[in-house]
């Protein structure tokens, strides 16, 4: 029988924002001094009540706490690797870490990203990873320039229109 072995993911960048870095560190500091503890002694109340094997209460509280532990782990080890990036580059006319860049579609819409960690990317907020296709193709690009941008559906040309820096 085969067993679930998959091939190691790629660690992501360990690039981070200053704003980034602490929402991980709040995080981590809540999972493990607030909710853990909530979670062991609801765990523990589930385990006095007997029969574990028919206790959905406590099948229920083994997952939540198998759940924090992974992403307390998850949490040291990328907290253990990030390398915060407080200040602009010294050339704010290239496209680097922390950028905010407006780009001009084909269609003529214009969009505006940030490029930020891989833990920090929020779509709804314009927030794309470093290791996104799209960063990829803009890193080390400036104002006037494009970028070819192979997407799920097609293949995108970006032109730049602005870069800035700052929040």
């Amino acid at each position: 029988m085969m067993g679930r072995w998959r091939p190691a993911e790629k660690p992501g960048s360990p690039y981070i924002t200053p704003e980034g870095a602490s929402r991980l560190r709040e995080e981590a500091r809540y999972l493990w001094k607030t909710l853990r503890p909530e979670v062991v002694k609801a765990l523990a109340a589930a385990a006095a009540e007997g029969d574990r094997s028919e206790n959905a209460e406590y099948t229920y509280r083994k997952k939540q706490l198998g759940g924090i532990d992974r992403r307390l782990r998850y949490l040291g080890k990328r907290i253990d690797i990030m390398k915060i990036v407080d200040r602009p580059p010294a050339d704010r006319s290239v496209i680097r870490f922390g950028a905010w860049v407006t780009l001009s579609v084909s269609s003529g819409n214009r969009m505006t990203y940030r490029i930020v960690g891989v833990d920090e990317t929020d779509a709804g907020r314009g927030f794309i990873s470093i290791d996104s296709p799209v960063a990829l193709a803009l890193l080390g690009k400036t104002i006037g320039e494009s970028a070819d941008v192979e997407l799920p559906e097609r293949l995108e040309r970006f032109e730049i229109v602005e870069i800035r820096y700052g929040t």
